[in-house]
């Protein structure tokens, strides 16, 4: 009874329901801001014993999460839940994503919060969750490893001790946007279908050459400053949205060079209550395909 009583009372702190999960969970529409799946740095200190809690730290190698980590927290390895051969970036199989998240002790009653050096490594772990559709369950640590390290939190270079999970998976295949799709909303009014492309990367790269009737946002505005690197209030976020056209209602599809940066922007839109899609294999597959670009501040 204790043991259930402290589950219920961990759920009710994560500020989220938990459903009953059966084969999956289909990712939930919603029209307002999803508070649940933010979680701040104080409150990752006080539940960091939590029997439920899966902290993942997102690395590209062993050495960078050996250097420093979360007590607690176990290794991710990008290579587990992102095939990077060129020209883009691409989801591994779903069974092959399954094995890997249940290796590191993810469940079906798991909370999973996750974190990296490089915020877009750890959203694009949420868009991987989203597609197997368990992101319901999942959060990302405000700040990430930066605001930990600037609060002078504890730190830990040994590996936790992980039992294996067990995973129902949904696969959601709504949420990738393929190449096919892009070039007919390119060619004609995106707008119109109530679809907002955005593109991710910095403006300079925007410049360069973007999607036509693609709006720039930067995944970095979406923080407070370089020195304070969480995100913005929703209040805030929704106006730097609509002052690019994104209005209520509509949805998104973000894209940036190889699926990192616009990761962020999926987070940013589910998290806003947007419905969201990522073009997975973004500007470097559109461009290595040889597909038209706009150059400049334009849309189009």
């Amino acid at each position: 009874m204790k043991s259930h009583a402290r589950l219920i009372l961990f759920m009710l702190a994560c500020g989220t329901v938990w459903a009953q999960q059966g084969n999956g969970s289909t990712p939930e529409k919603t029209h307002g801001p999803r508070p649940e799946m933010l979680v701040s740095t104080q409150w990752l200190a006080d539940h960091l014993s939590d029997p439920h809690l899966v902290l993942v730290h997102v690395a590209g190698s062993p050495a960078d999460y050996h250097a420093q980590h979360i007590p607690g927290a176990r290794h991710l390895p990008t290579d587990k839940f992102v095939d990077s051969k060129p020209p883009g970036t691409e989801l591994l199989p779903p069974e092959q994503l399954k094995k890997n998240l249940e290796e590191i002790g993810i469940s079906d009653d798991s909370r999973v919060v996750f974190y990296a050096d490089w915020d877009p490594m750890a959203t694009r772990l949420f868009f991987t969750l989203d597609y197997l559709g368990r992101a319901e369950h999942a959060a990302l640590l405000d700040g990430g490893m930066e605001q930990w390290v600037l609060e002078k939190r504890p730190v830990s270079t040994e590996d936790p001790k992980i039992a294996p999970g067990h995973l129902n998976i949904t696969v959601h295949p709504e949420v990738v946007a393929q190449m096919d799709s892009m070039t007919k909303l390119v060619s004609g009014d995106a707008a119109s279908t109530g679809v907002a492309i955005i593109d991710s990367r910095p403006l300079k790269r925007y410049r360069s050459g973007h999607l036509a009737g693609a709006a720039p946002i930067f995944w970095e505005t979406a923080l407070v400053s370089p020195e304070k690197p969480v995100l913005r209030p929703p209040q805030e976020l929704k106006k730097m949205l609509a002052d690019r056209g994104v209005t209520p209602g509509k949805r998104i599809i973000s894209y940036c060079e190889v699926g990192w940066q616009a990761s962020y922007t999926y987070f940013l839109a589910r998290y806003l209550g947007f419905d969201a899609a990522m073009y997975d294999g973004s500007y470097n597959e559109w461009n290595t395909a040889k597909q038209p670009v706009v150059r400049g501040d334009s849309a189009r």
